[in-house]
């Protein structure tokens, strides 16, 4: 459905996004995750036509983004960070005010409204002002104006951001249920977020590309060479290190007493669980296992391997990635300060 080939954006000497390439196909909720700063929502404002690129290219069912972006746009719906949504308009008014934007005739832009609101469960706020409305609503508003016009790919940049606990469960449920029947991409640097409703996932690490498969075979992937903690008594340290030196599917093995058992961590390869042979060889040499468990790395671990070493802004926006220069400097905001003052 999409395709993104080298594409980079350069701001003056930063590189936001650094000859990245990855294909977007039908029929999935994609996430797009990343520390903040790392490149997301440069990324996302540039296939959605938002934003130009400095170098490669992005086509939208084979429509090029740049060269035919009209047909391009046509087929994707985005919601960015921050909602485009006119405060002194009602839902109701909004969305059919941006069905008109996206060209869609004047009777099927009210059918269209209609089923928008309906699916995002807004039709109870429609004749309140926007600007009266929660923050979840607001957010729904910015959801139900990306469904207009039919697109087949719907793009969500950090759509729970600044929501309750319950709004951010029934923004996911909504999310799961667009899923359904549409490409769904979701920009995001919350975890739980990207695991609660994608099936697959990008992550992004200044500017580069460093996973593109989905959460499962990401995680087992990265879970290849197999870890076993155990404790045990009633067995000295001699003997488990006579016993695991001789296990086949067991490649490494370290034992530490601890209290009055050992702590035993074993290392095997993918597809060599020796789980079955210790308890075996324990068993029968008299050693008691109080407890066995697997050590597997989650989607966090994962993450957090992958962008290491990436900076941690503390705004929740991506300023900087997106080329943001401040308006005055801080000389220059003095200034102004003091004519402020003068002039009251």
């Amino acid at each position: 459905m999409i395709k993104v080939r080298n594409l980079t954006k350069i701001y003056g000497e930063k590189t936001a996004v650094d000859n990245v390439s990855f294909d977007i196909e039908r029929g999935k909720i994609y996430g797009f995750l990343g520390q903040n700063g790392a490149g997301k929502s440069t990324t996302m404002n540039i296939i959605t036509g938002c934003l130009s690129a400095t170098d490669g290219s992005v086509t939208v069912d084979g429509h090029d983004i740049f060269s035919s972006p009209i047909e391009a746009k046509r087929r994707i719906g985005y919601l960015p960070e921050i909602p485009p949504l006119y405060p002194d308009m009602t839902p109701f008014e909004y969305l059919v005010f941006v069905a008109k934007a996206k060209g869609v005739g004047n009777e099927l832009a009210y059918r269209q409204v209609k089923e928008a609101m309906e699916l995002t469960q807004i039709s109870d706020v429609s004749d309140r002002l926007i600007k009266t409305l929660s923050k979840g609503y607001k957010q729904r508003v910015g959801i139900a104006q990306a469904l207009l016009g039919s697109p087949d790919v719907i793009i969500l940049d950090e759509p729970t951001v600044g929501l309750d606990p319950r709004q951010i469960t029934e923004i996911r449920a909504l999310i799961r249920r667009l899923g359904e029947t549409r490409t769904v991409i979701i920009s995001s640097h919350i975890l739980a977020e990207i695991s609660e409703v994608c099936n697959h996932v990008i992550i992004i690490s200044h500017g580069k590309i460093v996973a593109d498969d989905g959460i499962e075979q990401l995680e087992e992937s990265l879970n290849k060479n197999g870890k076993l903690t155990l404790i045990v008594k009633n067995c000295t340290a001699e003997l488990a290190d006579s016993i695991f030196s001789r296990l086949e599917k067991v490649d490494s093995c370290t034992v530490a007493e601890e209290g009055d058992g050992l702590h035993i961590e074993v290392g095997y390869g993918f597809g060599n669980d020796p789980a079955e042979e210790i308890f075996k060889e324990l068993a029968s040499n008299g050693c008691i296992i109080t407890e066995m468990h697997h050590e597997r790395l989650s989607l966090e671990d994962i993450f957090l391997r992958l962008t290491e070493g990436e900076v941690k802004e503390e705004a929740s926006t991506d300023d900087s990635e997106d080329g943001y220069t401040p308006l005055f400097t801080e000389e220059q905001e003095e200034e102004n300060d003091e004519a402020e003052e003068e002039e009251v």
